[in-house]
C-alpha cells in the first residue's frame, strides 16, 4: 500500500511539473520572433530527431502495419495544426487565454465520441459544456473591447483544441491497428506534423522562418526537447497511474500556470470578470473530464 501511495504521489508531482513545463513553452513562443507555423515545424523536427535516437537506443521497432503508420502520420498532421493555431492564439490574446482555449479539447473529444463513436453524453458533461461556454464568454467580453485581434485569437485557440482532440483520436486508432512502442510512435507523429507544416511555414512565415541568433536557436531546441519530449513524456507516464478525476484536476495546472505567467511575466491585462470566467472554464474542463457512469456511457 505504501508503495502504491508513493507511486501515485510521484505521478501527481510528475503530472503537475510536466504541465507547468509545457505551459512555459508559451513564453518561448511569445518571445522568439519566428512565425506560428515555422516554430511549430522546428519544434517537431527537434522532437523527431530525439525520438528517432531514443527508438534506436532502446531498439524499439515500429510494426509493419501500413494502416498504423498512416494513422500515426495523420495524428501528427493534426498535432502540427494544433501547435500552429495555438501559437497564432498566443500572438493574438496571450499565452494564458490561448492555453485555456486549447484545453477545451475535452469537449471536442466528447463531441467526436458522440457523433463518431455514438457515445452517450452524461448530464454532468452537458452541464460542464454550458459552464465552459459561459466562462469563455466572460473571458472574451472585455478582451473583444480592448484587443482588435481577439476574434482570431479565440477562433484559433478553440480550433486548436479540435485539432488536438483529432490527434488523440488517431493515436488511439494507431494503437488499435497495431500496438506501437512509444518512441517510434512519437517519431512518426512528429514527422506527420512536420509534413503538414512545411508548405504553410514557407508560404506564411517566409520572413520569420528560422531563428537568427544563437539565443533563439537555443530556445527553439529547448522548446522541442523540453516541451515536446520531456514534458509530454512526464504527462504520458503519469496519466495511467492516476484516477481520471485526479488527472482532470491536475491537468488544469497547465492553463493555470500559463494564465499566471501571462499576467505576472508578460503583464497581460486580465480583469476580475476574466479571472472569474477563467475559473468557471477550468471548473468546466475538470467536470468534463470526469468519467460518466457506466449506465450513461453505453453506446447507442
Amino acid at each position: 500500500m505504501a508503495h502504491i501511495a508513493l507511486t501515485e504521489k510521484t505521478a501527481m508531482i510528475g503530472l503537475v511539473v510536466g504541465c507547468i513545463i509545457f505551459g512555459l513553452g508559451s513564453l518561448i513562443v511569445a518571445y522568439v520572433p519566428i512565425g506560428a507555423y515555422a516554430i511549430a515545424f522546428w519544434r517537431l523536427l527537434v522532437a523527431a530527431i530525439i525520438f528517432y535516437i531514443l527508438a534506436s537506443l532502446f531498439k524499439q521497432i515500429a510494426p509493419i502495419s501500413k494502416q498504423a503508420k498512416h494513422y500515426a502520420l495523420i495524428s501528427g498532421a493534426f498535432l502540427g495544426l494544433d501547435l500552429a493555431l495555438w501559437h497564432e492564439s498566443i500572438y493574438a490574446v496571450g499565452p494564458g487565454i490561448s492555453t485555456l482555449l486549447n484545453s477545451l479539447q475535452i469537449f471536442w473529444l466528447s463531441a467526436i465520441g458522440f457523433f463518431w463513436f455514438h457515445e452517450r453524453q452524461s448530464k454532468l458533461q452537458l452541464f460542464s459544456l454550458c459552464l465552459a461556454v459561459f466562462g469563455v464568454a466572460l473571458i472574451g467580453s472585455p478582451e473583444f473591447k480592448q484587443n482588435q485581434n481577439a476574434l482570431w485569437g479565440f477562433i484559433s485557440g478553440i480550433v486548436s483544441g479540435l485539432m488536438l482532440a483529432l490527434s488523440m483520436v488517431y493515436i488511439r486508432k494507431t494503437q488499435q491497428a497495431a500496438v506501437t512502442p512509444i518512441f517510434p510512435l512519437m517519431f512518426r507523429v512528429s514527422v506527420g506534423g512536420m509534413l503538414i507544416l512545411l508548405l504553410p511555414a514557407l508560404w506564411l512565415n517566409s520572413t520569420q522562418l528560422y531563428p537568427t541568433t544563437w539565443e533563439q536557436v537555443g530556445l527553439v531546441l529547448v522548446y522541442g526537447a523540453i516541451m515536446q519530449c520531456l514534458a509530454w513524456g512526464m504527462i504520458a507516464y503519469s496519466i495511467p497511474l492516476l484516477s481520471l478525476s485526479v488527472t482532470g484536476l491536475l491537468l488544469l495546472s497547465e492553463p493555470v500556470a500559463a494564465l499566471i505567467i501571462d499576467y505576472v511575466l508578460l503583464h497581460k491585462a486580465i480583469n476580475g470578470l476574466q479571472w472569474c470566467g477563467a475559473f468557471l472554464t477550468m471548473l468546466a474542463i475538470y467536470l468534463g473530464s470526469l468519467r460518466p457512469n457506466k449506465t450513461e456511457h453505453k453506446k447507442i
